[in-house]
């Protein structure tokens, strides 16, 4: 199986080199200033379960692209989907599938539009990475899962290719025949966590231990009515685990929406909060911690384009 990776950032950057590192095709679609790093330092991943170091990652350019890829493995930022698609298009053909790992459910419409509904599978990925300033994947958590499937549920030929592709890869990858299910209960949870810590500029213990942990799950109980009224009702084991996590006492997990925050970096609060609130059913109440947590991140965006802007002069 030939595998594309769309970028080598945090996610792309893991997960590829996890399939690097267990001998798999993989092939990376990386920019001019990525490849030229990756061409000086190669692709270093860092993590307890255990580190890996390619010296020479196999790179290519948008122009220099051919439709003879089975798989896209797609993990860029929500808001460079339109550019990331430009740039992978000349790779799909037609038997390549495509496996996003975005966040929201907003890029299955777009990947549709322009490849078919057919090419497009479902996937969540968990897993807090980042690049730290010398271009290494530092893995910051246990957590390294990716889920995939049909949409529709079945066990097709070419799911069951992807799923003994990344068997014995070093990260946890399972094949799930109800994987709409599953991205919408993700994105309840990561709605939930970016809102709150966003808002609180906080960890959620921080936000346990002055007493308004309700406030957590409030927002989660108006994220998930949100996935009901779109035919998605979380289920009871996924709720139960996600309250519990929300509402850790000393927890130091924040949302990596408040790390771009911290950082002055540009955020996905559209595709995380702000789709999420338009698939609202009926009047949002005013007083919604959801509308509020978003017209907090769109007001840090407005500030941050404008003072950018300053910048430029």
């Amino acid at each position: 199986m030939r595998i594309l990776v769309v970028g080598a950032g945090a996610v792309g950057g893991y997960f590829g080199g996890r399939l690097l590192e267990a001998g798999r095709d993989v092939t990376f679609l990386v920019r001019v200033r990525r490849a030229a790093e990756l061409a000086r330092t190669g692709l270093v991943v860092e993590s307890r379960a255990g580190s890996f170091h390619h010296p020479a990652p196999p790179l290519v350019d948008a122009q220099a692209l051919k439709p003879d890829f089975d798989l896209v493995l797609l993990s860029c930022k929500a808001y460079d989907l339109e550019g990331a698609i430009d740039a992978f298009a000349p790779a799909v053909g037609s038997r390549t599938a495509i496996l996003p790992l975005l966040n929201g459910m907003r890029h299955l419409d777009a990947l549709s539009e322009r490849f078919g509904a057919a090419a497009v599978l479902g996937g969540k990925c968990f897993i807090s990475t980042v690049l730290d300033p010398d271009g290494r994947v530092l893995h910051l958590s246990d957590a390294h899962g990716l889920t995939f499937g049909e949409r529709d549920g079945t066990r097709s030929p070419r799911v069951l290719a992807i799923e003994a592709a990344f068997a014995n890869a070093r990260f946890e990858s399972g094949l799930s025949t109800t994987i709409l299910q599953d991205m919408w209960e993700k994105w309840s949870f990561i709605a939930t966590a970016a809102g709150i810590t966003c808002l609180m500029r906080a960890a959620l213990g921080d936000i346990v231990a002055t007493g308004a942990g309700d406030l957590t799950l409030a927002l989660f109980d108006e994220c998930r009515a949100i996935a009901r009224d779109n035919g998605f009702e979380p289920r009871r084991d996924f709720v139960e685990g996600a309250r519990a996590t929300l509402v850790e006492k000393g927890s130091t997990m924040t949302a990596s929406m408040l790390r771009d925050v911290e950082s002055g970096a540009r955020t996905e609060c559209d595709q995380i909060l702000g789709d999420l609130l338009r698939r609202a059913r009926g009047s949002v109440d005013p007083r919604s911690i959801l509308r509020l947590a978003y017209a907090h991140a769109k007001a840090y965006e407005a500030r941050r384009e404008r003072e950018l802007g300053a910048a430029r002069g």
